[in-house]
């Protein structure tokens, strides 16, 4: 038996094939997409049927890497980027673009949301998390607000991984994982907050689809995708989720005690929880899972976005900006970089810049450059690590997902950073192996503790161990960090 995990992000969609019997990654493939050009600043969209003609274009790869065995293949599982708002008119075709995780151009909204409903503390009461301007419901009103014709065309709202579905299944639904990140469902009950729904419009409950259990399979494969690809006529797509619950459950964190640190474009921290965990400071996300439990989460947005942008001022290759940042010592001489270049979530700095303080005498290079910038969108992570802390979350080891994980000095600095042991999996794509784990649990092939022992791999080759005198240092450089930030934020700055 075969399980395809599709894993659609921001730049690129990644499919792979997952053996049920030998545990084993058959094939893969991987097709990138851009964003819209031409944008104002914090406007940040995509137009979905990218999405879809990359799901197409990888799903056929992966296909014919397979050959005859592709007869074997009994589902479909889809992590999507979080957060996006795809908006469909009553032929379920799409309006507009979608604006993404990463859009900041909704403040105004969010500060409307606060101004109704008591500010951050009484959003939090309300409905568990703050109203961040990365969430779907804020893009929502902002549709209403500045494009009134195309607000009036909306029949139905998906977010990305939901989109995908109905592409394959014909079938519009939500399951509660990455609902929980539109900024409208309760995270304490799993329904609808009406309180919030009907501030932006009474219409929104019908553009809403049917919300429900994640462990229920989305639907059947369209049967003219099946016949097209070559498919039996069974084959099942499960309700998938957002990228962090699929990376999840491909890092294994289903049970209490595990955290997972994904180092993509942005940089994710979650654990697993059997109750709701709700930060009174907003600072970390109340997110549902996608094996219903719950996902508390730190989300910042700027990891491999601030060291592929020093890589490229600098014109080296990855190993060369290995090779730089390894030649600095921990703490780069002093050097900071707020790594802030598309705004910022944790920090909320919606309109924050990027800023490197700290240059003087030697340290003037482009490696200190390179190492501060690695090492400041670690401390953003780190500055999460201390927030699960005081909330109770404390980690034995972190597990490390997402590009940034193939480096092996990120690595040491993130257990240095962390002060915990770090470790690798042996699938650096954890949200497309845990979409394909999800469908095999869908498809009744054993409960997700057992699919995990199986199929999530520890590579024991990038475990790392905290050094103590670097973990002092970084300690050092996190408190340094906030200081700056707060400093400037306090005074209009950044």
């Amino acid at each position: 038996m075969l399980y395809i995990g599709i894993d659609s992000g921001t730049q690129s969609t990644k499919s792979v094939v997952l053996d049920f019997e030998s545990g084993e990654i058959v094939a893969e493939a991987s097709q990138p997409y851009q964003l819209i050009s031409g944008l104002p600043a914090g406007h940040l969209e995509q137009n979905p049927s990218d999405w879809i003609d990359a799901v197409k274009a990888t799903v056929v790869s992966c296909l014919e890497q397979l050959g005859n065995r592709k007869e074997r293949v009994r589902g479909i599982g889809v992590s999507g980027q979080q957060h996006g708002l795809v908006v469909l008119d009553s032929s379920d075709e799409v309006i507009r673009p979608a604006k993404l995780w990463c859009d900041t151009s909704t403040v105004d909204q969010c500060e409307q949301f606060a101004a109704e409903f008591g500010g951050m503390e009484g959003l939090i009461a309300k409905a568990g998390n703050a109203m961040l301007p990365g969430y779907t419901i804020p893009k929502l009103l902002w549709l209403k607000q500045n494009e009134p014709e195309n607000f009036s065309r909306v029949a139905t709202i998906l977010l990305p991984h939901d989109y995908i579905n109905l592409a394959l299944t014909g079938v519009k639904r939500m399951e509660y994982g990455d609902a929980s990140g539109m900024g409208i469902l309760n995270i304490r009950t799993k329904e609808w907050e009406q309180d919030l729904i009907n501030f932006v419009d009474s219409r929104v409950n019908d553009m809403l689809p049917e919300l429900g259990s994640s462990h229920a399979a989305h639907g059947a494969l369209l049967p003219e995708l099946a016949s097209k690809w070559g498919l039996s006529s069974d084959v099942i797509v499960s309700a998938g989720g957002g990228d962090n619950m699929m990376g999840a459950i491909g890092t294994g964190n289903i049970a209490d005690g595990t955290i997972t640190a994904s180092f993509g474009t942005s940089g994710t921290l979650y654990g697993c929880a059997d109750k709701p965990i709700i930060d009174p400071n907003g600072e970390i996300a109340a997110f549902c899972d996608s094996t219903d439990r719950w996902l508390p989460l730190v989300c910042t947005m700027n990891v491999t976005v601030a060291t592929e942008q020093v890589r490229e001022w600098f014109g080296w290759d990855h190993d060369e900006l290995e090779k730089q940042v390894a030649s600095i010592p921990a703490g780069a001489d002093g050097v900071n970089f707020l790594p802030y270049l598309n705004g910022e979530r944790t920090p909320n700095l919606p309109n924050g810049t990027g800023v490197i303080h700290g240059l003087g005498g030697t340290s003037v290079s482009p490696a200190h450059i390179a190492r501060a910038a690695m090492e400041g969108a670690t401390l953003g992570l780190a500055y999460g690590l201390r927030r699960f802390d005081e909330l109770g979350l404390n980690p034995g080891e972190i597990r490390l997902t997402g590009g940034g994980s193939k480096s092996a000095i990120w690595r040491q600095i993130a257990a240095d950073v962390f002060d915990v042991p770090v470790v690798g999996l042996a699938t650096v794509e954890g949200a497309g192996l845990g979409a394909a784990i999800q469908v095999a649990h869908a498809d009744g092939k054993g409960s997700y503790e057992e699919l995990c022992s199986r199929f999530v791999v520890l590579d024991e080759s990038t475990r790392c161990e905290p050094n103590s005198e670097a973990a002092g240092i970084y300690q050092e450089k996190l408190d340094r960090q906030v200081q700056l930030t707060t400093a400037l934020r306090d005074a209009g700055m950044l």
